[in-house]
């Protein structure tokens, strides 16, 4: 669910940088940005049960989490809106009731922001659709069909287009972000589209293959998607910052896998803790930050040289990372926090 970023957003992620650098909050054009988290401090802070995935808006200075809580009927599920910098709720949006008789919501699990046209689109696994809402309002805009077990959804702006992993029936699809219409459907056969990331320098979108243990690339030219090999069950996927690599987070290897996108191979592996779920590439150290579910842990990683250089202890469960100026935001879903809360965990990435 991340992308590499558009020049709309290069000037104001630079001034972000150099406030972080400098230890202060960032302010832009009258809005402060997220918060900095001091090098070797964890702050932690309990959301809402169920947490799944979260995205940052910095048009709104705003980080976007989704939380559902069990199976079919969901009748517990949220659109959170959290303030980066105090981990605080400060609107909970409740999807939409899709069956009035057992109260069953359309409930929400992925989640990417679209600041150009001030949406948020989720992913409605149960449903087998996407969602679009309003940032500023809160309103619930569409619902998107046929997106079978959507899992997440990723923003490409300069190229106005959303795409989201059909897990069940291995599809990609991509839709128009101001009309809301598909524009396109790509179907790998026997495959499992889970991660997603996109360039937005060149609107080429790849996606974790956690079936075929293999990354899909498809680019805005090609007839066919290129399918480059990746083992060990990659479930997550992000880009370095010139959109050269690619990080795999690989659950059943417990690592991440730094794969050369030009040779169309696997460079390197990196083990860092049981189930990884999640990777996220910092563009300022150059650093990852891997999820190990099972393990209870999240790894900050050096790509080049192939080590772990921290681990942070974040309890059961660690689900989805989102960097933001040098900050690592992780939720978990464990459901051990205060009043039985999952958490939210906030540290640097640098160092």
């Amino acid at each position: 669910m991340t992308s590499i970023p558009s020049s709309r957003r290069t000037v104001t992620r630079a001034a972000i940088a150099v406030a972080v650098m400098a230890g202060t909050t960032a302010g832009l054009t009258g809005t402060s940005f997220a918060h900095s988290a001091p090098r070797d401090t964890v702050t932690v802070a309990p959301l809402a049960n169920g947490l799944y995935q979260s995205s940052f808006s910095e048009r709104n200075n705003v980080l976007w989490a989704t939380s559902a809580v069990g199976r079919p009927p969901v009748v517990s599920s949220g659109l959170l809106k959290v303030d980066p910098k105090t981990l605080k709720v400060k609107q909970t949006i409740t999807p939409p009731v899709t069956d009035a008789d057992t109260g069953a919501l359309e409930a929400v699990y992925g989640v990417a922001v679209d600041d150009e046209h001030n949406t948020v689109w989720t992913t409605n696994s149960r449903d087998d659709s996407v969602a679009v809402y309003d940032q500023r309002t809160g309103k619930h805009l569409a619902t998107l069909p046929n997106v079978k077990h959507a899992r997440e959804v990723v923003v490409d702006e300069r190229h106005n287009t959303v795409w989201a992993s059909a897990f069940t029936d291995g599809t990609l699809v991509a839709f128009d972000s101001k009309t809301f219409k598909e524009k396109k459907r790509i179907t790998v056969a026997d495959s499992g589209p889970t991660g997603l990331t996109v360039n937005e320098k060149t609107g080429t979108v790849y996606a974790a293959d956690l079936n075929g243990d293999q990354i899909i690339e498809i680019t805005t030219k090609s007839k066919s998607p290129r399918l480059i090999p990746v083992a060990g069950g990659p479930i997550s996927i992000a880009l370095s910052k010139d959109g050269k690599t690619a990080y795999t987070a690989d659950q059943n290897a417990g690592g991440v896998s730094v794969v050369d996108l030009k040779k169309g191979r696997v460079a390197k592996s990196v083990t860092t803790g049981e189930g990884a779920l999640s990777v996220a590439a910092d563009h300022r150290s150059g650093n990852l930050v891997v999820a190990n579910r099972t393990a209870g842990t999240v790894s900050v990683v050096n790509p080049k040289t192939g080590k772990v250089v921290r681990t942070v202890t974040t309890g059961a469960n660690p689900n989805h990372v989102e960097i933001v100026g040098g900050t690592a935001y992780v939720v978990d879903k464990s459901g051990a926090g205060v009043d039985g809360k999952d958490q939210i965990h906030r540290f640097s990435v640098s160092g």
